[in-house]
């Protein structure tokens, strides 16, 4: 923990020597991508450094001496070798000798042309084949194996020695491969990486010229990463493709996360067949760094801290100024606490919470999710999408909405104004403002596309500020020109325009917090300026900031849902929010709302919580309706989200518990070992503070 996966290093050394190796290369022929297909290296470690034979009756196919060491290293960790085929009709005595150590039948000249199987290989088929002419005579065999190790030749890994080179690669004919291009600078290399392909006892590791075995059967695959076919690259060049950077794009061959370097050197030599040209005349793609994968966060995060986009609100350096301690939430930065010298976070939203409710606060919402809904069907598509009715809103009026997903369950909540006949302006909450965009398109794009709607997300366009409490409208009185504000001008859920200090400014009268509340709305460019004369205005009537803590505390004493009750697996009835639910029209989720797990009695519902102990509350935690810790009994739900309430001076919760408000005015106990919270509660009603909604509704 705590450690980075990656590290990017600058090296500069004086002179380098680069001992890459080389590569293994595949064979192309039907049946090449079954699984229990592998390359005849890679089946020897399997079996030598990891003890795990990849099958019990092995085939070998190769055109090299090389895979006649990985038979005998098989055999000897218990694989039976099945059989050995070759396209060559002439191998090394030390080849025969490895041969007849790892056992099984020897089928030089001949070729495996399929592969038998469903999801692993059963049987593989083996044809006589001439190497010099590519031809295929006879009939073929069927060979049982359950595995098929591949070795067609080895190719130098020359990538970084071309990075450091001004040349192109050299092309070798008795090792069918390209070596390292001059360097230009002061580097060598050595080994496999320069073409020293030599093999303990003998071996003559320089292939046959035989990359594809061109038959009968099924498909052929070069890149098995991206499962390009021959006849992919085949078809490259009937369409005109005869470059090997454009091979590469039309094909996608290579540009897997292997980056090719099994696949390349088979693609250019089909390609050059086709192109009826030597390999070396059709060259290779540019090798590009990194040569293997590195996590984006080694390369930049020293610099950046870590590669999360930080979304920041037109108001953020004035949070910042003011000591707030910053909150992540999603991309978002928001405000936790504006504290004074000494509060402890408790202590700070305890002041802002209270102070809010006796006079007034303000906080920053422009991170709600704002999405422009327009168009002469915008009614109508918004009333397929919410539960409750939105065509029938009149202008200037906004509506609290609640969407569900297809299944029925609750997917966001929020409110929409209608600014005019046809422009909606819908707003969502922060977390799943991205969601809903895709929700909404996916339904107008594939479901309903003849609705004449159109969507944009405008939520970067606005800020918002929302300032609440019982000198609310006294501040905006001072402070708001065009426009009225009173109770007849702005009633509960009303929107005017007007002007706050020279700034064009769109007001919605509703609340999340409970009380006399306001939004208010500006262009982004104006934000600043709009919080700067809200704040000044609010100076002589006792306004706080407030931050996400105090938010949350009064929304928890109003009993309203965020995503913590919206969590994916509620219904609206789960949330009480089944008053919501319209029986004069259908929309998304109706017709699965009422399946009969969605409507069962046992089902979570959502309660309120008052510690009996006086200690704090976790979320998280479960509930139980007994008195005893040591007991293990199922529990009968859990806390979603908790505080301190300044309004009634206890800690308090919202929780989903079985049997919802049957269980009010019951004890139940918090179980929460993990944390060593064990206690007693009362379950309650979720509204705690003002269930009657007066003081919102002045």
């Amino acid at each position: 923990p705590g450690e980075p996966r990656h590290r990017h290093w600058t090296i500069r050394a004086t002179k380098v020597v680069l001992a890459t190796g080389a590569f293994e290369r595949l064979m192309v022929f039907p049946g090449n991508d079954r699984p229990g297909v592998m390359l005849a290296s890679a089946a020897a470690r399997y079996a030598v450094d990891f003890g795990v034979l990849p099958g019990e009756r092995i085939a070998i196919f190769a055109n090299n001496d090389s895979a006649y060491a990985s038979a005998a290293a098989l055999r000897q960790a218990g694989a039976t070798i099945t059989a050995i085929v070759d396209v060559r009709s002439e191998i090394s005595s030390a080849a025969r000798e490895l041969a007849a150590a790892a056992g099984g039948e020897l089928l030089l000249g001949h070729a495996i042309v399929g592969t038998e199987g469903g999801r692993l290989v059963t049987g593989v088929k083996a044809q006589r084949f001439d190497a010099a002419s590519g031809g295929l005579s006879g009939d073929a065999r069927v060979l049982p194996a359950d595995a098929l190790a591949v070795s067609g030749g080895w190719s130098p890994i020359i990538h970084l020695a071309s990075q450091a080179a001004a040349g192109t690669p050299a092309w070798n004919e008795r090792l069918q491969a390209f070596l390292p291009p001059p360097p230009a600078q002061d580097w060598t290399a050595v080994g496999a990486a320069a073409g020293d392909l030599t093999a303990p006892g003998g071996l003559d590791v320089a292939p046959a010229a035989v990359f594809e075995i061109r038959a009968k059967g099924g498909k052929a695959f070069v890149d098995l990463q991206h499962d390009v076919t021959a006849e992919d690259v085949r078809l490259a060049h009937r369409e005109g493709y005869i470059s090997v950077e454009h091979l590469k794009r039309y094909t996608t061959l290579g540009m897997a996360t292997d980056q090719g370097k099994t696949s390349n050197m088979p693609g250019l030599a089909i390609m050059a067949d086709a192109l009826g040209k030597p390999i070396p005349d059709v060259g290779t793609t540019r090798f590009r760094a990194p040569f293997s994968a590195v996590s984006l966060g080694s390369l930049a995060a020293e610099r950046f801290g870590d590669l999360k986009p930080h979304r920041r609100t037109p108001m953020h350096d004035w949070h910042v100024e003011q000591g707030a301690l910053m909150y992540n939430v999603g991309l978002w930065q928001r405000p936790a606490i504006y504290a004074d010298p000494g509060e402890t976070v408790e202590q700070a939203y305890i002041r802002e919470a209270r102070t809010t409710r006796q006079a007034a606060g303000i906080v920053d919402v422009s991170t709600l999710g704002k999405i422009a809904v327009q168009g002469p069907d915008a009614g109508a598509f918004l009333d397929r999408v919410y539960t409750n009715m939105f065509s029938t809103l009149a202008v200037g009026k906004a509506r609290y909405g609640l969407m569900l997903r297809e299944d029925g369950i609750a997917f966001d909540d929020g409110t929409t104004w209608r600014l005019s006949e046809h422009d909606f302006l819908m707003t969502t909450t922060t977390a799943n403002a991205g969601k809903v965009m895709q929700h909404l398109e996916y339904f107008l794009d594939c479901v309903w596309p003849d609705l004449k709607v159109t969507l944009t997300s405008v939520t970067d366009e606005w800020a918002g500020a929302a300032i609440g409490g019982p000198n609310a409208r006294k501040i905006l009185e001072t402070l708001v020109t065009g426009t009225a504000v009173d109770n007849d001008a702005l009633p509960f859920m009303g929107i005017v325009h007007g002007e706050i200090a020279g700034a064009p400014v769109m007001i919605c009268r509703l609340s999340f917090s409970g009380e006399m509340a306001f939004e208010v709305y500006s262009g982004a460019g104006h934000g600043q300026h709009v919080w700067d004369a809200l704040i000044e205005a609010g100076r002589p009537f006792g306004l706080v900031p407030y931050g996400l803590e105090a938010l949350g505390t009064l929304r928890i004493e109003k009993g309203h849902v965020t995503g913590s009750e919206i969590d994916g697996r509620t219904t609206a009835r789960d949330l009480h929010l089944d008053w919501m639910l319209s029986k004069k029209k259908p929309f998304v989720g109706s017709p699965m709302m009422d399946r009969e797990g969605l409507v069962a009695e046992n089902r979570v519902r959502l309660v309120g919580l008052v510690s009996l102990d006086g200690r704090a509350l976790n979320g998280g935690a479960h509930l139980v309706d007994y008195n005893d810790p040591t007991v293990q009994r199922d529990s009968i739900g859990h806390i979603t989200a908790v505080c301190f309430s300044p309004a009634l001076g206890k800690y308090i919760g919202l929780a989903l518990v079985k049997g919802g408000k049957s269980r009010h005015g019951q004890r139940a106990y918090v179980s929460d070992p993990l944390r060593g919270r064990f206690g007693p509660v009362e379950i309650v009603s979720h509204h705690f503070f003002d269930p009657e909604g007066t003081r919102m509704h002045g």
